[in-house]
This record gives C-alpha cells, sequence and structure tokens, in this order.
C-alpha cells in the first residue's frame, strides 16, 4: 500500500504544481508547448482547464490517500489519464513526423514511467487482496487406534 501511495502522491504534486503554474504563469506555460495565448478568453481558458483541470485531479489523489477505499480507483484514474495522453501524442507525433518540442518528448517519458508505476501499484494491491485458496484435503479416515478406548 505505500508503494501504491507514493506513485500517487507523486502524481499528485506534479498536478498540483503545474496547476498552479498554470493559474500563476498562463502565458509561459502555453509556450512552452508551443501554445500563444492571444485574447483574454484563451488565457482563462488555459487557467481553467490546464489549470483548475490538473489541480482539482491532484486533490482528488491527496484525498485518495487518506481514504484506502479509494486508493484503487486513483491509481485507475492515472493510468487512464497518463496513457491516453500518452498514447495520444505519440499517435500525433508518428500523424505528423515527430514530435516538435523536448517538453513534449519528455512528457511521454513522464506520463510512460509513473503509468507502468501506478499499474504496478495496482497488480500489488490486487494480488494482496486475493485469497489465499487452498486446495481441499480429503478428511482422514477413522484408524482403528481412534476407536480403541471407546
Amino acid at each position: 500500500m505505500l508503494f501504491a501511495r507514493l506513485v500517487l502522491l507523486a502524481q499528485a504534486l506534479i498536478w498540483g504544481g503545474l496547476g498552479l503554474l498554470y493559474w500563476i504563469r498562463p502565458y509561459e506555460m502555453a509556450n512552452l508547448s508551443g501554445m500563444l495565448l492571444m485574447e483574454p478568453s484563451s488565457v482563462s481558458d488555459a487557467r481553467v482547464f490546464y489549470g483548475g483541470h490538473q489541480f482539482a485531479l491532484a486533490l482528488f489523489l491527496l484525498f485518495a490517500l487518506r481514504r484506502s477505499q479509494l486508493v484503487r480507483p486513483a491509481l485507475i484514474l492515472v493510468i487512464l489519464i497518463q496513457l491516453t495522453l500518452s498514447l495520444s501524442r505519440l499517435l500525433i507525433a508518428w500523424n505528423e513526423g515527430g514530435m516538435g518540442a523536448d517538453s513534449q518528448l519528455f512528457g511521454v517519458i513522464y506520463r510512460g514511467v509513473i503509468s507502468l508505476l501506478a499499474i504496478g501499484a495496482l497488480y500489488w494491491l490486487e494480488r494482496q487482496a486475493r485469497p489465499q485458496t487452498t486446495v481441499p484435503t480429503e478428511p482422514e479416515k477413522p484408524r482403528e487406534a481412534d476407536f480403541d478406548g471407546l
């Protein structure tokens, strides 16, 4: 359970940090991926979607850290989001002929690593939760010595 919580904490810190950075410095953060925020509405959208969305996800992961029944769903959330983003980025790179910026490559690597860690943590939790099955044995047959005192 500790490993799963560490994976969730790492992801919560990343999402929380990125969310705050998009709120505080939307122009600089958008420029990292080659986007230009030209209108006040685009700045607002960057703050709300990129900042608020990631910050809300971080808050959920932090909440899940305190509730053991939410650790598995939180790991599944991390896996689905990060794998979807990674596969989307790779599909776009394949379709367009490569990745445009180093930050995109590092993002794909990070998302792949955190996804694998979350999958490993989820797999470990599932193995720990399974009841240990034992093969039932036949009951012992009574022996004559068991009836000597009767």
